[in-house]
């Protein structure tokens, strides 16, 4: 799953926020600084990419995926998830999309000195363009995509997957429809809170 996921996911435990947050920036030798809550929070996001990697709702949309972006397609199917998740906000939390991206922002700007190196590097500039957001609509996600695809150093096509989504909406969306309620489970049995 992608960023937004992992939040919603975090039990509004601020410390398993921070740990579910920050586990992709983790270098190995960093991880033994942290304890308690924020390892609980690290081992969360550990556990929902394995559970969201092998879920065959994900290794469906990964084969749909395959033909326009190759290997790549599990990356994609993080971002679509994502944007599934944002279009059906209000079926999974009480607390509207803006505010609960506000919220994240707030809890992981008072405590950047916690948070890796890499990712204090970067923070500021995430929330200046309300990453939580990022695949939100269709316009973010054109957005975002492109974006990754200047960022990385290899041939790909992230932009592409705005022709998947409009390809296949309904089928993708009832692939999301039997995959979230699944992770929400998960996730739940999974983090002590």
């Amino acid at each position: 799953m992608n960023y937004l996921a992992h939040c919603l996911l975090s039990c509004s435990e601020e410390d398993i926020l921070i740990g579910n947050f920050m586990t992709d920036f983790l270098r190995k030798k960093e991880e033994p600084q942290y304890e308690g809550r924020i390892l609980e929070g690290i081992g969360l996001h550990r556990k929902i990419d394995q559970y969201t990697d092998s879920h065959p709702a994900s290794l469906a949309l990964r084969a749909m995926l395959r033909p326009r972006h190759g290997k790549y397609a599990s990356v994609v199917v993080d971002l679509i998830w994502d944007y599934f998740l944002s279009k059906d906000w209000a079926n999974y939390s009480s607390e509207s999309l803006n505010d609960f991206a506000l919220r994240v922002y707030d809890i992981l700007s008072s405590r950047k000195s916690e948070l890796p190196s890499r990712l204090q590097e970067r923070l500021d500039g995430m929330i200046r363009g309300d990453f939580l957001k990022a695949y939100a609509t269709r316009k973010n996600m054109e957005k975002s995509l492109a974006w990754m695809d200047n960022r990385v150093n290899f041939k790909s096509a992230f932009s592409e997957a705005v022709h998947d989504l409009d390809e296949n909406t309904e089928a993708m969306q009832v692939l999301f429809d039997d995959f979230f309620p699944d992770l929400l489970q998960m996730a739940e049995q999974q983090c002590s809170c």
